[in-house]
């Protein structure tokens, strides 16, 4: 449900419901001059209302995201002027130092409080603040980006929760944070026209994201979802001791690839599968059909409940894919199909092929950067 101007009495200057800022995607860092660099942070986006006692936290999408991250509502009324609205990231940095964790970020997300207060105390969120959008009776929307971000400066108290995102009009500092600091949690650089106003709804902004290759074995597929035509290819990877993971899908064919991509695997299907790496998952979802159990899989690490099913084909199959991301031995963002690798064996598919980032503390690289 989105949120309704009716629902929300502010008596502020910019008011729910706002959309954000958006940003297009570009392969390189812009060159020239009249642009603020930032880290595109792994999180969620969220935009805070504050005036005086009352905070509320909103999506992207214009949900209340609040009652998810009670430990972020104290650190705020710290940090912040008493009337204002301030756009950033909520973000979960990794307890073992290794940037942030996405995954953990997902788990919040759910309707159970207690569930929430104990996440909350396990993996406690942090905020990124990178605008300003109001303050006090003035609206900053048409204020340009270079005195929104000084004036920001100027407003906000950091204290160890909520936090000032690290920014520069220099490309070259650009460029080490996109090539040095992708471990910290770094989805990649926004950059901002210094000269530009806030345009809540529209992509304005640039952002510039990681992306890599990796040859994939091809253990199966998932039929589409209107059941035409091949939906996704099930990527797997194999470690050291020769066990093969689940990575990730590539999907997003269209039509007429998905009917193409069927007629070439379905031969594939039917044989025995005495020798597929995945041959007890798939005599578990055999089962299943036989059988169901209720409240049986069906989730993934990122989507509880989704379908888990796949149909499994003859090995042999190798696919060449971009990724932006390495996260828990899976892919995140951008996992694409590009091409059959007949001259690769699934063998060949392993994780010390990929080019990932080194780990760094996220609160490292906000002391550095900053």
């Amino acid at each position: 449900m989105h949120v309704m101007e009716s629902d929300l009495p502010f008596e502020l200057p910019v008011r729910p419901p706002l959309q954000p800022m958006l940003a297009k995607l570009q392969r390189t860092i812009p060159d020239g001059d009249g642009w603020l660099f930032e880290p595109k942070w792994d999180g969620f986006r969220c935009i805070v209302f504050r005036e005086d006692d009352r905070l509320e936290l909103f999506s992207r999408k214009l949900r209340p995201l609040g009652r998810y991250f009670p430990e972020l509502l104290a650190p705020l009324r710290s940090a912040l002027p008493a009337r204002c609205v301030v756009d950033g990231e909520i973000v979960v940095a990794d307890r073992q130092g290794r940037g942030l964790d996405f995954d953990a970020l997902l788990q919040r997300i759910h309707p159970a409080q207690s569930r929430v207060d104990r996440l909350a105390a396990e993996t406690p969120a942090s905020f990124v603040a990178f605008d300003l959008l109001a303050l006090g009776d003035r609206s900053l929307l048409a204020e340009t980006m270079a005195d929104r971000r000084s004036e920001l400066s100027d407003a906000l108290q950091p204290n160890d929760v909520v936090r000032l995102t690290p920014a520069s009009t220099a490309r070259a500092v650009a460029e080490e944070w996109f090539g040095r600091f992708e471990g910290a949690g770094l989805d990649g650089i926004i950059a901002k026209p210094l000269a530009g106003t806030y345009e809540p709804g529209k992509r304005t902004l640039t952002k510039v994201k990681h992306q890599r290759t990796a040859l994939c074995a091809v253990p199966g597929y998932r039929i589409h979802k209107d059941g035409n035509g091949v939906g996704s290819l099930m990527l797997g990877l194999y470690d050291d001791d020769g066990e093969m993971h689940s990575v990730g899908v590539a999907a997003s064919f269209s039509a007429t690839l998905r009917a193409e991509l069927l007629a070439e695997l379905a031969p594939l299907t039917g044989g025995p599968l005495a020798d597929h790496p995945w041959k007890s998952w798939a005599d578990w979802q055999d089962e299943q059909a036989r059988s169901p159990s209720p409240g049986q899989p069906g989730g993934s690490r990122w989507s509880v409940g989704k379908d888990m099913s796949f149909v499994p084909i003859e090995m042999g199959r190798v696919a060449e894919v971009t990724f932006g991301q390495l996260e828990g031995g899976r892919f995140r963002h951008g996992v694409s199909f590009v091409r059959w690798r007949p001259d690769a064996s699934p063998s060949d598919c392993r994780y010390d092929q990929l080019d990932v980032a080194t780990p760094i503390d996220f609160h490292e690289f906000l002391r550095s950067a900053g």
